[in-house]
């Protein structure tokens, strides 16, 4: 291996925390709990756990986003999702809904199970200025198109976004993610065994474990904690004690301004306000 590469560190910690959603449904945000728990190009990060029906039954009835992108990515159970261009998609276990909001989108997603285990992520992750106002659309990608690498150590690796290069293997995810470069993977490392990942130094990145512990340097990693990560060339990931699985997920920077208000985000409160003005007079999605 290059011995020039540089392997990133921990800068920084946040730990999710109980937060809800939509008709009250239950889940952890870390990313996306005000400024300073953004990773641009990312906003919020939710995750969502719950065997009892209580906690997830009511959904997210239709609402409005503008200006960036939703990925819901589904380890368990079973969500319907429509909009307003007519999409209906079945978002089943392992699959992925990839939604471009752009100038405007009104869509709700519905489990589609009266008991059981849901379980799953939505990362929000911004747009330039010269996309927000691009046509809406929508992706629904099924497990079986996800691919998944094993390594000699036994780790896997599933591709949702991007291309990896790894023990002479390349793995793309089946989502090109444009302007912002995103990377995003889902990492099971069995107890003892380690793994290090290439990831260009020009992107910002972050790990979020959700199963086991895990350490990235000196850094330990409990459940539900997102580590941003520093610049630098690789991500070494170990689970020293016991297995763990984690998302990892990066993306080019965009640096430019960001105000938001709930689901919409733009780049200055003018064009927030607006947002707001074409959602009440039913012309948000035109």
């Amino acid at each position: 291996m290059n011995t020039s590469l540089q392997t990133r560190a921990v800068a920084r910690l946040i730990q999710a925390i109980d937060s809800q959603d939509g008709a009250g449904v239950k889940l952890k945000r870390s990313l996306g709990r005000g400024a300073t728990t953004r990773v641009d190009p990312f906003l919020m990060l939710d995750a969502f756990s719950s065997a009892n029906p209580d906690d997830y039954i009511a959904g997210f009835p239709p609402h409005p986003h503008r200006g960036f992108e939703t990925v819901t990515y589904m380890l368990d159970g079973h969500m319907l999702h429509r909009d307003h261009m007519g999409n209906e998609g079945d978002l089943r276990a392992g699959g992925v809904q990839w939604m471009t909001a752009g100038r405007g989108v009104i869509h709700e997603e519905r489990p589609q199970m009266s008991e059981g285990l849901m379980r799953g992520f939505q990362l929000w992750i911004n747009l330039p200025a010269s996309e927000k106002m691009k046509p809406a659309a929508y992706q629904n990608i099924e497990p079986e198109e996800i691919p998944l690498v094993t390594l000699n150590n036994g780790s896997t690796i599933k591709a949702i976004a991007g291309t990896l290069a790894i023990e002479g293997q390349t793995i793309s995810g089946p989502i090109n993610s444009g302007g912002t470069q995103a990377i995003y993977l889902d990492v099971q490392i069995p107890a003892g065994q380690k793994i290090t990942l290439p990831i260009a130094n020009h992107l910002s990145a972050f790990v979020y474990l959700f199963e086991g512990s895990a350490a990235i340097g000196e850094q330990t990693l409990t459940e539900n904690t997102a580590a941003v990560l520093d610049a630098g060339d690789l991500v070494s990931i170990s689970a020293p004690n016991q297995p763990a699985r984690l998302l990892l997920i990066a993306g080019k920077a965009i640096g430019e301004p960001i105000a938001q208000y709930g689901p919409f985000v733009m780049n200055t409160m003018e064009e927030v306000e607006q947002a707001m003005q074409d959602y009440q007079n039913n012309t948000l999605t035109d």
